[in-house]
């Protein structure tokens, strides 16, 4: 059979290579098993979600429209004036904003539309850190482009050393993929990490794709988005002299905010001239979001206080964690998400250890990342803890974590 060829390169994906890596090791037999492993929230959505939808119901046999209803873009862009100060005058929801069926398509269609098929004569580069959401590297490949990955660990605050990039890369460079806060880390790019991003993608025409999807799980000082940094940057005297938000797309979705992920609701938003053209291009070939969805979707996101809600629920979690597990591991509170990225010398190891011998489920880290041209993972002495599940269970999660590593 004929298949791309580049798809055919393709990495099983993360949680096939851990259910590999697992294969006929038994959990013991007096435990419950606990699955830290994947990154789906446990608690509900508010219950008066299941009414809206109800309400609706008269409206599934309809169309909805691929951009959402303007109420929807309505309603993501008053959250972003009251999250960030974005005002209508600086956001127009019907030309920065977009609807999409969730921010994991957003990310994989991203570079379909903005890769071209050479960048100055050569072929063009997506970049993205490393570890990484697996759907930035499967967009890249799909797209035609080399994927760059930029390892972030420790010694680089884990974040990619944008110093790093030679001219030659920047060159090439037609996505700089940015996760803040970071899946798996949990550190939050500050206003001058994201500021610089945005001057090198004017200064050398590429496009930073800001993943913004769990900017509302936070320890204590909210991160900020990249729209937000863009009005810096046009205050200061060297600014670019296009749009506000040239170059720049942030993507979010309900999923990590309101605990929504099986609504499959977010939207990309930024500059206008890609929101546009990227509109068009899904038309052809994305799911909308029907219209009883479409409808809890603008509720959700003009309601605050369940987000403080579930932001509370994460912070006890990590205290939890915290009084557990200590200074093992080299642990530290993550200032944003709800990962633990912990340092155990070698994580596929450990993860089997850790479901032989407590029936404990996590990610290893080398599951999240690829080897760097030297031939080292940056995640392979890690693994990743999902804090999602219930205070007492994060407790015998971690006891048990401690107790056999």
């Amino acid at each position: 059979m004929n298949i791309n060829p580049r798809l055919e390169t393709l990495p099983d994906y993360p949680f096939d290579r851990l259910r590999s890596l697992l294969e006929g090791i038994g959990s013991p037999d007096n435990v419950t098993p606990i699955s830290l492993a994947v990154g789906e929230p446990q608690q509900p959505v508010p219950s008066w979600v299941s009414t809206i939808v109800q309400d609706h119901d008269h409206c599934w046999n309809n169309y909805p429209p691929f951009a959402g209803t303007p109420e929807l873009r309505g309603a993501i862009a008053g959250w972003l004036d009251r999250r960030f100060g974005l005002t209508p005058n600086d956001l127009d929801p019907q030309t920065h904003i977009l609807a999409c069926a969730g921010s994991r398509e957003a990310l994989y269609l991203l570079p379909t539309w903005l890769v071209p098929e050479t960048k100055n004569g050569k072929r063009p580069i997506v970049a993205m850190p490393n570890p990484f959401y697996h759907v930035y590297g499967t967009g890249a490949l799909a797209s035609g482009a080399e994927s760059l990955y930029l390892s972030a660990t420790h010694e680089t605050g884990f974040l990619p050393d944008l110093d790093s990039l030679d001219a030659e890369t920047l060159e090439r460079l037609s996505i700089l993929f940015v996760c803040s806060p970071a899946n798996p880390q949990g550190v939050i790019a500050t206003t001058e990490y994201l500021e610089h991003a945005i001057r090198l993608a004017r200064q050398h025409d590429f496009v930073v794709v800001s993943d913004e999807c769990y900017a509302e799980i936070y320890d204590h000082t909210p991160p900020p988005s990249a729209l937000q940094v863009c009005h810096e940057v046009a205050e200061s005297s060297d600014a670019n002299d296009g749009s506000l938000y040239d170059r720049v797309i942030v993507v979010n979705s309900l999923s990590k905010r309101s605990n929504g992920a099986g609504l499959r609701s977010g939207f990309v938003a930024g500059d206008p001239v890609i929101i546009e053209g990227y509109g068009r291009f899904r038309s052809y070939i994305a799911a909308s979001i029907p219209f009883p969805i479409d409808a809890a979707s603008v509720a959700l996101w003009n309601d605050d206080r369940h987000v403080e809600d579930i932001r509370a629920y994460y912070r006890r979690n990590i205290d939890v964690a915290e009084a557990v597990i200590g200074d093992r591991f080299g642990f530290y509170r993550p200032p944003g998400g709800f990962f633990l990225w912990l340092d155990v010398g070698d994580g596929e190891a450990a993860a089997k250890t850790l479901w032989r011998d407590a029936g404990v489920k996590v990610l290893p880290g080398a599951h999240t990342s690829r080897d760097d041209p030297q031939g080292n993972n940056p995640g392979a002495s890690y693994i990743r803890i999902a804090l999602v599940n219930d205070e007492a269970t994060i407790r015998t999660a971690c006891e048990r974590l401690v107790k056999v590593l």
